[in-house]
């Protein structure tokens, strides 16, 4: 039984779900509108101010997309209403980004900067030089923007260098000099 695909998802005042032929889903709300296409397996009932998700049958891959669908369906709604954010941090020194028009750079020790092209959908905001807020309403790309900024310089556990999530504990080890001795 899906303890998450069973349950109900309320549609906040300002969100309008509409669901076409297909399965096609709209989500509509302040923040903006976005489209995904469910399996057809599934059967969405509006009620009101609520949504279920329904499924056909008890099979296996059913009852593991049913969740995954109804978490889905919920991201969309609470991304038009609300959004979603990442922070992350630069931490070493010399570490630095910047926003330059359309592009984000990033100074982290290479022989080069390292520049992002800014999608549509995605606000990238550089309070300070070590720390940048990825913002948009879908969870996946908002995630994945944040990952891939990341993954230019990953922390590094002897120095802690890198760039991190806001709040990311970092392992730290001992360097050569813990193994003499």
């Amino acid at each position: 039984m899906s303890r998450i695909g069973n349950k109900t998802i309320t549609i906040p005042s300002g969100v309008e779900v509409n669901v076409e032929a297909g399965n096609e889903v709209t989500v509509k709300g302040p923040k903006g509108e976005l489209n995904r296409k469910f399996n057809e397996l599934f059967e969405f009932e509006i009620e009101g101010e609520t949504i279920v998700v329904k499924r056909p049958n008890d099979k296996k891959q059913t009852k593991q997309l049913h969740g995954t669908t109804r978490s889905l369906l919920a991201n969309m709604i609470e991304g038009v209403l609300n959004g979603f954010a990442k922070e992350l941090q630069l931490v070493g020194i010399g570490y630095r980004a910047a926003l330059d028009g359309n592009k984000l750079v990033l100074s982290v020790g290479f022989s080069h900067p390292v520049e992002f092209e800014i999608e549509d959908g995605i606000t990238i905001t550089v309070a300070k030089p070590t720390e940048i807020k990825v913002e948009g309403i879908d969870k996946q790309r908002v995630g994945e923007w944040a990952a891939n900024i990341r993954a230019v310089r990953k922390p590094e556990p002897y120095l802690g260098k890198g760039i991190r999530y806001k709040g990311e504990y970092v392992r730290r080890k001992e360097g050569k000099t813990a193994a003499k001795g």
